[in-house]
């Protein structure tokens, strides 16, 4: 890819999402940690915690080369985004804890992901020089998160009906840069990709479909309300993959780290839809359920 565009283009990129991530975020929305820690305690747990540890277990039992190691880390500690909100909108989660979960996972992010990113290369990459990040890079992913995103706060707080308008076309936007870095990286790769695919493409996978588990399962366990467990299904599901694929292109300037979250941008949209399927099928039997419950009373009535 162009360097210009990996050192100036992909960071003002990056910047625009986060700042449309701050466009649907207020005060609000971090005050209800207070008022309902529980929820937000467990579902960062799983995504800090749980999603750490299984993405290293995998890297071991699959055996990743050290830049797909790399690269599946810095996926496993990127933030929610967007795409979860919308998911959870589609198929009833709860939206708010959505984007209360948004907002403090990318916060938190803003310290956690140069930490992991670090850590994992120094695990990783041992007796390799080619790839590395220094202090000014960890300040480069803290700046490139949580400045944007209070930006964008600060905007919705004082222009609202300005932040409403940008929203959508922020999406768009994401979009497009998305399948554009995907696109390029894979191009990149192209010589590699089928190793890549074989290597690389069952991890995802199953890093998707257990990740998408756990962010159900897990709150259930806790008695989280059936749209709140969606809500972190698909919010510790479906990751930033336009932060780690920036990270890992324009930060630590490998193409071959960034695959890992090309892949995964694709697969989890098919995941998550099907696993929207399984939620449409539980409401209609849970609608079943209940006009066939009133049905029966109506008639001893």
């Amino acid at each position: 890819m162009d360097s210009a565009f990996i050192t100036v283009g992909m960071p003002i990129a990056l910047i625009i999402i986060m700042m449309g991530l701050g466009f649907e975020v207020t005060l609000y929305d971090f005050q209800r940690v207070k008022n309902n820690p529980k929820n937000v305690i467990i579902a960062l747990f799983c995504q800090l915690i749980l999603l750490i540890s299984i993405a290293f277990g995998l890297i071991h039992v699959f055996k990743l080369e050290p830049l797909l190691a790399v690269g599946l880390m810095v996926l496993a500690a990127s933030p929610g985004g967007s795409t979860a909100n919308l998911f959870s909108y589609l198929f009833k989660g709860d939206i708010a804890l959505n984007i209360t979960l948004t907002a403090v996972n990318s916060v938190i992010a803003a310290f956690t992901l140069p930490i992991v990113a670090t850590l994992s290369i120094q695990f990783f990459m041992q007796g390799h020089t080619t790839v590395g990040i220094q202090l000014d890079k960890l300040i480069q992913v803290f700046l490139l998160i949580l400045v944007p995103l209070i930006v964008g706060m600060v905007i919705r707080n004082k222009k609202p009906n300005f932040a409403k308008k940008m929203e959508s076309f922020v999406k768009y936007f994401s979009v497009i840069f998305l399948i554009a870095i995907c696109f390029g990286a894979l191009l990149k790769e192209r010589e590699h990709l089928a190793n890549y695919f074989s290597s690389v493409g069952l991890v995802c996978a199953l890093f998707c479909a257990i990740s998408l588990t756990i962010g159900y399962f897990v709150p259930k366990l806790f008695n989280m309300r059936e749209a709140e467990a969606r809500a972190c299904a698909f919010e510790i599901g479906i990751h930033n993959s336009a932060v780690a694929l920036t990270i890992a292109i324009s930060v630590l300037g490998s193409t071959t780290i960034a695959i890992p979250a090309a892949v995964y941008s694709v697969i989890m949209i098919f995941f998550a839809f099907f696993v929207g399927f399984i939620f449409k099928m539980k409401d209609k039997r849970m609608k079943y359920s209940n006009d066939l419950h009133i049905g029966q009373q109506n008639f001893n009535d």
